[in-house]
């Protein structure tokens, strides 16, 4: 389901609702130099909410467009396959 990127405990996975529908805005965003610039999240699970934990690149630069349309996580954060 995930994929690394370039940083060791980040992984990246397509931006589905299911993602999606956990994240709420963050407080900040961050420049990197060939990706462009990082939207931050804070993912909220049963209540809890984990500052900063996500984040994603809504329009990189061309040098990154294999990251569009993902979302990477730390933070001690582990995507698993949604339970039907």
């Amino acid at each position: 389901m995930g994929r690394s990127c370039d940083r060791r405990w980040a992984v990246l996975v397509a931006a589905s609702g299911q993602v999606l529908d956990r994240l709420r805005a963050g407080s900040h965003g961050r420049r990197h130099p060939w990706k462009g610039t990082a939207s931050y999240y804070d993912i909220v699970v049963d209540g809890s909410r984990n500052a900063g934990a996500a984040w994603y690149y809504p329009e990189p630069k061309e040098a990154a467009t294999e990251i569009k349309d993902r979302v990477a996580f730390w933070k001690g954060v582990r995507v698993s396959e949604a339970k039907a």
